[in-house]
């Protein structure tokens, strides 16, 4: 097997590793230390001798590691019971904790970047370096981080309820960081959704992973060949993937079809319907307004209504638009370029262009922002 292969095997397996050190009593930051140690090893010795059953060595391993932790720790006499006898080795158990591992990593006590970097770690399996890397900032802050994050989640019960929609949060996060370094984090979401999809039949856990399906379907087309931002409207649809497209589609339809719908599922139902145009200007606008008023419903998020004022626009003509962005407070991130779309679209270049280079001051992505002061520049060409 190959390296990538290996990679591959060893992080599908960390969860459960990791998942069984803690029922054999370990706390979650001591297994999660030991489990680390046991993955760098594997990728030391797999290579010229690996395993005929990998999930046994790795556990094995993973316990000794912890075990010697545990009796080099004077401070941590209360493990004492734990390690005055090693489990005799021997088949291990087919209990998936995995799905324990989405709610203890997606805790309420923990600040959403936290939550993102632990459950990379812990579910992902993924080093600090790559998660480091990933988020842009120093391996040592990144190690901080998930070490306080490891710490706060130590003293949870492993088996106690979790909660969904905190963990379908936390993946989508994930998603929306998209690629940096080394490590493909809109796959990696997609990977990790896959599997919390797998342990629970959860109709907005299907909502999310269709959803994260149809907008990887198009990421080929979302920038040119510089690096930059292709709006929707003009991007190649025969670069999008029919393929993620369909499966995207089929699983939300089963969402759907249990009829209990939650803002995933709409978000998708959204997404679906700019997938099944086969141009832009065969969008099924009004059916997406009609989908936006479901997800204002259950969010009750301004940047919904905000995004539903383009809808609005597009369905209704640029007036209708801009009456339903009237409604909304103009400080709103992304306001000042919804709002220079609209009037560009009713005619009015003049106002178009001012907002289209005050939305490029406040963009803080600097994609969008070179997106932004290319189309004031447009605009003003136009206007001379």
């Amino acid at each position: 097997m190959n390296a990538e292969l290996d990679e591959a095997l060893l992080r599908s397996l960390t969860p459960n590793v990791l998942g069984i050190l803690v029922r054999r009593g370990a706390d979650f930051a001591a297994a999660e230390d030991a489990v680390q140690e046991a993955l760098i090893e594997a990728v030391r010795v797999w290579p010229g001798d690996r395993p005929k059953d990998p999930k046994g060595w790795l556990v094995t391993v993973a316990w000794r590691k912890f075990l010697d932790m545990a009796k080099s720790d004077a401070a941590r006499r209360r493990r004492e019971d734990l390690v005055d006898e090693e489990p005799e080795p021997g088949p291990v158990p087919a209990v998936d904790d995995t799905l324990q591992l989405y709610f203890l990593c997606a805790h309420p006590s923990l600040t959403p970047s936290s939550a993102v970097a632990l459950t990379l770690r812990a579910v992902g399996g993924l080093t600090t370096r790559q998660i480091a890397q990933a988020y842009l900032v120093p391996e040592a802050t990144m190690a901080q981080r998930i070490s306080r994050a490891k710490r706060t989640v130590s003293g949870v019960r492993f088996d106690q309820a979790g909660d969904v929609a905190t963990v379908l949060r936390v993946l989508y996060l994930v998603f929306n960081e998209g690629y940096s370094g080394d490590v493909d984090l809109a796959a990696e979401a997609i990977r990790l959704t896959r599997r919390l999809a797998a342990a629970i039949d959860h109709p907005e856990v299907a909502g999310l992973l269709a959803l994260m399906l149809l907008h990887h379907a198009r990421r080929a087309a979302r920038t040119g060949p510089g690096g930059e931002l292709v709006p929707l409207a003009e991007q190649d649809r025969g670069e999008w993937d029919t393929r993620l497209i369909a499966e995207g589609v089929e699983i939300l339809r089963a969402a759907l079809a249990r009829d209990s719908l939650g803002e995933f599922q709409a978000q998708a139902a959204i997404a679906a319907l700019h997938a099944d145009a086969p141009a832009a200007e065969e969008t099924d606008w009004v059916q997406i307004v009609e989908w936006y008023d479901e997800l204002a419903r259950l969010t009750g998020s301004p940047i919904v209504r905000l995004n539903r004022a383009v809808a609005v626009g597009e369905a209704d003509g640029p007036r209708a638009g801009l009456a339903a962005l009237a409604e909304l407070d103009d400080s709103l991130p992304r306001h000042a370029a919804v709002a220079a779309y609209l009037h560009e679209r009713d005619g009015d270049l003049a106002t178009a262009a001012r907002l289209y280079a005050e939305a490029a001051g406040k963009a803080a992505d600097l994609a969008e922002r070179a997106h932004l002061t290319r189309q004031a520049a447009r605009i003003n060409a136009v206007r001379k």
